[in-house]
Parts: C-alpha cells; structure tokens; sequence
C-alpha cells in the first residue's frame, strides 16, 4: 500500500479538510463513508465497537477509498500504536491528551527509531507486506499524521506547548468531553468553550500546526470556520444512521 505523502502537507498548511467518524465497527460504512467525498475518515476504536478482529477488514475497504484514513486508539499506548499503524493506519488519533509529556509520548510511540520507539517489523500490511519497508521507514515520520485530542481544561493551558512538539500536526478538539471537563457540559456556545477554541487556535497557528474537531451540530461548523479550525468532522456513521432511520420511523407513524 502507498501512503500519500501529500496529505500531511495539506493538514499542516491548514486547507479546510472535511472528515467524518465511522465508529459502527463495520468495514461497509468505511467505504460507503470513504467512498462519499470526504478528505478524511478516522476509524473510531475509542469509543465504537470495533476491534482488532475489524480493523483489517476496515482498513482493507478503506483502501479501496480516495479519504485519507485514520484511527482513533482507545488510549495513549505505545501498542496500540504498533497495531494499528502495522495494519495500515496512515493517521493515529490518540484521546485524552493533556499534557506535553503525554504527547511526546505520543509522538514516540508513531514513531521508528532514532525518532521514536515503534517497533521494526518489515512484513506487515502497512509496508506492502515487506514490498516498500524501506522508502516508509525513511519517509514515515513525515507521512504519518498524529492528531492530539485536548479534552480537559489542563490540555487547553497547555495546548501552546502541546502544539510546539514536533511531530504533533492536529491539536483535536473533543467537544463533548471538554465542556464538560469544563463544568459547562454540551454548552458550545458558552463564551468559555469558544475562547478555549481561539486559544487552542492561537496555539496550532502559532506552530505551524493545524486545529481540528468533531462536531454534532451542523450550525457549529460555521462557527469552528470562521475562528479558524480546518480539520473539522460532521458526525457519524452511527450518529447519520439514527438520525435517518428516525426521520423514517416519523414518516410511518404519521409523524
């Protein structure tokens, strides 16, 4: 398989890239979703269903798609890592990430050494099956994105610092978490939550990085443009499917 080298580029010059969460733990979503248009589609293997018994099959169907994919890994573990970038993961997501010692973490494990400590292995899918180990072990480091989830108070005062660390490229927003971290739960037009959205802004701009989210709201993307945010996600798989079959159950019950 060939990672597109030209794709991180893009996320760090901060061009509006429109993503989605597919978090059903189904390899048909992951091409459906892939399939439709999107820059971006980050596997959910936080918080949906799916595990290492889906992910190759999902990754697998994904390849059969232009969007750039990414996972996000239930936690800041240099395992998970390993899994899912061997099996083809050309983004890593990771959750709950507050502090610069968490994130240099972070960066070590997406990384081979000398920069890092991902473990060698030339076999795996990731590397064609042994066919380009080579080229990917010299080019990884600047191929492979890593987006940062800041989901607390603490990660937004050190979201400067965070956003500062080489090999950091998105400072991702976790809406839900934060705001209620926050004390504010689910209040996103709570003046608190848009100015640690501008301070996280301040911090990726000033770095050179680039600033992302997952929203729920459509109303809520125009707000995250217009202070800046250009990695940006509009719901689900899952979240599109309740709200379809929903609208279909109204329909036929004379709603």
């Amino acid at each position: 398989m060939k990672i597109s080298a030209d794709f991180k580029k893009r996320v760090l010059a901060r061009e509006w890239l429109a993503g989605s969460f597919v978090n059903l733990g189904s390899s048909v979503t992951v091409e459906l979703t892939g399939n439709l248009g999107f820059d971006w589609i980050l596997i959910d293997h936080e918080h949906g269903p799916g595990g290492e018994d889906t992910l190759l099959h999902q990754m697998q169907a994904a390849s059969a798609t232009p969007a750039f994919p990414m996972v996000r890994i239930a936690n800041n573990d240099p395992t998970r890592f390993k899994r899912v970038l061997d099996v083809g993961a050309q983004g890593v997501m990771v959750p709950w990430v507050s502090t610069v010692d968490e994130a240099k973490a972070a960066v070590a494990s997406l990384r081979y050494t000398p920069r890092g400590m991902r473990g060698i292995a030339k076999q795996h899918r990731g590397v064609g099956y042994g066919g380009n180990f080579d080229e990917y072990y010299k080019n990884a480091h600047d191929w492979l994105v890593l987006a940062t989830q800041l989901e607390t108070p603490e990660a937004v005062a050190n979201s400067e610092a965070i956003a500062a660390i080489d090999g950091v490229d998105v400072l991702f927003v976790g809406p839900t978490d934060l705001t209620y971290n926050m004390g504010i739960p689910d209040q996103y037009d709570n003046p608190k939550f848009i100015d640690a959205l501008k301070k996280i802004l301040a911090a990726a701009k000033k770095s050179n990085k680039a600033a992302g989210i997952l929203v729920h709201n459509p109303q809520l993307v125009a707000v995250c443009r217009d202070i800046g945010y250009t990695f940006v996600a509009l719901g689900s798989d899952g979240g599109a499917m309740v709200t379809g079959l929903k609208a279909n159950l109204a329909v036929l019950r004379g709603k």
